[in-house]
């Protein structure tokens, strides 16, 4: 086992989850990107989601939200296959009574979106009317606003 460290190895973890993630959302918006930092952007997200799972205060929200990013990633990139297996993990993550439906219209979102990547234009517009189901009966309109933007970019 190894020694503990002489530092809160939780503030550690809080700090590389937020900059993992802020890190690989730079990268997204890039819009010339290098190869290498495509590779970047993956190990950037999956080391985001790794440093959350490690916290005390971790919850299926930040799951959530770290799911949804690697599954955008991957859609980014063109891995449909990669895209749907982490549009999955955040739509297992994002229903119940713990999360708000805001988590789960995203969660429909990604997988649109990764329906959209592997050609399957049928799956696309169911997912995207469960999203804008959701997001029709979201109160806040920020967060609607938010969710019907996305849905919108998705071809």
């Amino acid at each position: 086992m190894a020694k503990q460290p002489d530092f809160d190895l939780q503030v550690a973890h809080k700090f590389f989850a937020a900059t993992c993630f802020n890190e690989a959302w730079g990268l997204i918006e890039k819009p010339d990107r290098t190869a290498e930092e495509d590779e970047e952007m993956i190990r950037l997200s999956l080391s985001s989601t790794w440093h959350w799972t490690q916290r005390d205060d971790y919850t299926n929200q930040n799951m959530s939200i770290a799911y949804w990013q690697t599954s955008r990633i991957y859609s980014i990139l063109g891995q449909a296959r990669n895209s749907m297996r982490y549009a999955q993990l955040c739509l297992d993550v994002s229903q119940g009574d713990d999360i708000p439906p805001f988590y789960l219209g995203f969660a429909y979102e990604a997988l649109a979106r990764a329906e959209s990547v592997a050609g399957n234009q049928e799956k696309v517009e169911q997912y995207i009317d469960k999203a804008r189901d959701i997001a029709a009966r979201l109160t806040n309109e920020e967060e609607k606003k938010i969710l019907e933007q996305d849905l919108n970019t998705i071809q």
